[in-house]
């Protein structure tokens, strides 16, 4: 018992005090975990830790974050990237495998040892790449979708590869393996013939589908009636282990079948609690991974040979690069999508680790080789953050895409609106309706395409300009409303509009609390946060829905408002923009106190009017 608290207490303190620092200096969580694996490998190894072991246990992570995904997606989109899937991962492996074995044949191996590291490397990591796309919001762009299908089509194809790969054995490596420690492993389709093994496999994918689709409901409506939270999430594991285990007895890849799994119950109406139940589990078992991948690096092999492991690593990273790079090329991604989806895809696999040791184990890959191939693996994942880092810190800037040049503005009115969105375009449409004329300027090409397909007119330009705000009228303007949803930029126009046409009355959008006080310090009086109004609707269906009448939550809805504007303004006069919120002790202390004041006050009046008979 004190072995497994300390081995836990070991994991927990290294990624507790590695994982934030890795993520406040922007390198990412991925890269927090395998630096801690790597600080705490050395005493892993004193205490005997079995690492492979352990990391099986940390791939049960990438098996739930595949179930995560599928929950995600519908059938329909599924299949609507069937040509990305086909065409972006099989191009991707077959090109890739080629590649390895020409350059292996010319360093002198032998044709079976290229082939099968041509596909072991191929592979890339699911559980970084997903990851990462996804803290640093990149898995809805178009590299970061073509990204997924690979991934998919690679999940796939470690399948056949298992089946492919003891076709390579080389008599001259027979014996070199030993057969692992923790016993054989369970099978259903061992000592099967084809037609049985293919009979058996087809029955537990039907079965995953049949369980997702007809059975997965009425469980999940029976384990609710019970009101027990913790019996629910149990449900949940147990399904994804169900599934993950079938999926293992019958010869196919556990994160395959969940996925399916996943993209099965992904209509079903209990799918967000799935996801709030499974997703805690996913992280801390992939954080686990990666502790291991850090940890199982071999330092003293790696210090032995660092010119050469450096240099396949890079040439490895370089070549699968190039190869995504043409493929994505003529798959037409377009912008930085190419450079994310090349340099997001460069690294090894996890998957590399288990082929690579059942390569020695089969003799298809000596000893020697499989154990340089995998530091290689290992490194090209630890360095798979940082090209992320360089692509959002380098590539994006350089490619993105040059806006084209402002409209001219033949006719100009009273009212111009900066930015038609979600908020302004409610507020144009408003205006329009009682027959008054505006002028509507948005940084958004593809909005103002949009707009023109409904017969709306709208220019292209930057409001902030001052020559666009001339052509638009703004010296004889009488209203601006500033609807853009940039912070900064709804400010520095507010600034330069109160500045320059004190005349022009200004209706700003606030994206929070402290923007309106920031927009009062640069002289905007009429301000609107955008969440409040509907905020304030809320707060009076809530009173209604504890039995207060309409007309009383209307009312305590009307002196909430009015309180909170008070307190605003009030609070505005001692907000400085230049000093940081809690560093400003004058503002808080006003704030602590008037908010004391005020809420007795407002207590009182809301009890006044819940106490009067309806």
């Amino acid at each position: 018992m004190t072995s497994f608290l300390l081995l836990a207490f070991t994991f927990l303190i290294a990624g507790v005090l590695t994982v934030p620092l890795a993520a406040r200096l922007g390198l990412g969580s991925v890269l927090g975990y395998l630096a801690a694996g790597i600080a705490i490998g050395p005493v892993l190894r004193l205490l005997g830790v079995d690492l492979v072991e352990i990391g099986e246990f940390g791939e049960f992570g990438v098996v739930m974050m595949l179930f995560l995904v599928g929950l995600e997606l519908q059938i329909s989109r599924l299949w609507s990237m069937r040509g990305r899937l086909v065409g972006l991962g099989g191009g991707q492996i077959g090109l890739t495998t080629l590649v390895i074995l020409l350059i292996a044949l010319a360093l002198g191996q032998t044709w079976q040892t290229g082939l099968a590291a041509g596909m072991i490397l191929a592979l890339s990591s699911t559980a970084i790449v997903l990851q990462t796309l996804k803290e640093r919001g990149l898995q809805r762009s178009d590299g970061g979708e073509a990204s997924f299908a690979v991934l998919l089509f690679q999940d796939i194809a470690a399948i056949p590869m298992l089946t492919l790969l003891p076709l390579l054995a080389q008599k001259s490596l027979a014996g070199q393996g030993t057969t692992p420690a923790h016993g054989p492993a369970l099978s259903l389709v061992d000592g099967l013939t084809g037609w049985e093994a293919a009979a058996i496999t087809a029955t537990a994918v039907a079965a995953v589908v049949f369980l997702g689709g007809k059975l997965a409901e009425p469980i999940f409506r029976f384990i609710t009636r019970a009101h027990l939270p913790e019996l629910f999430t149990a449900t949940a594991l147990m399904i994804v282990v169900a599934i993950a285990l079938l999926m293992s007895l019958v010869g196919l890849s556990p994160a395959l079948g969940t996925f399916l799994a996943g993209v099965v119950l992904a209509g079903s109406t209990y799918r967000h609690e799935l996801q709030a139940d499974i997703e805690p589990f996913k992280a801390l078992l992939l954080g686990l991974f990666f502790m291991t991948v850090g940890a199982g690096i071999n330092l003293g092999l790696l210090w032995d040979n660092v010119a050469v492991t450096l240099a396949l690593t890079i040439g490895l990273m370089a070549v699968k690069t190039a190869v995504m790079f043409v493929l994505a090329k003529i798959f037409r991604l377009q912008g930085p999508d190419p450079w994310l989806f090349s340099l997001g895809l460069a690294q090894a696999g996890e998957f590399g680790f288990v082929l690579l040791a059942f390569t020695v184990a089969d003799g298809i890959l000596p000893a020697a080789i499989a154990d340089q191939l995998l530091l290689v693996v290992a490194l090209s994942m630890l360095l798979t953050p940082v090209l992320f880092i360089f692509y959002q810190s380098v590539i994006t800037a350089r490619h993105t895409a040059p806006q084209r040049e402002a409209d001219a503005i033949p006719q100009s009115s009273e009212i111009i609106i900066a930015g038609h969105g979600r908020v302004g375009g409610v507020v144009n449409r408003m205006l329009r309706s009682a027959g008054m004329k505006t002028t509507v300027i948005d940084y958004n090409s593809r909005q103002i395409e949009m707009l023109g397909k409904f017969g709306l007119r709208a220019y292209f330009g930057d409001a902030t300009r001052n020559d666009l705000l001339l052509s638009a009228g703004i010296e004889k303007a009488k209203l601006l409303v500033i609807a853009t949803d940039d912070k900064a930029q709804i400010t520095a126009l507010v600034r330069h509009v109160s500045q320059t046409y004190p005349h022009v009355h200004i209706l700003a959008r606030a994206v929070d609390r402290n923007h309106v006080y920031d927009l009062w310090a640069v002289g905007c009086r009429d301000i609107v946060r955008e969440t409040y109004d509907s905020s304030l609707r809320m707060g009076r269906s809530a009173f209604e829905a504890m039995g207060a009448t309409h007309e009383q939550a209307d009312r305590i809805s009307t002196i909430f408002n009015d309180n909170d504007r008070e307190a605003m303004i009030e609070a505005a006069e001692h907000y400085d923009p230049d000093i940081p919120i809690a560093e400003n002790e004058k503002y808080i202390a006003t704030v602590r106190a008037m908010t004391a004041r005020r809420q007795e006050e407002l207590g009182s009046q809301i009890a006044a009017i819940l106490n009067q008979a309806s």
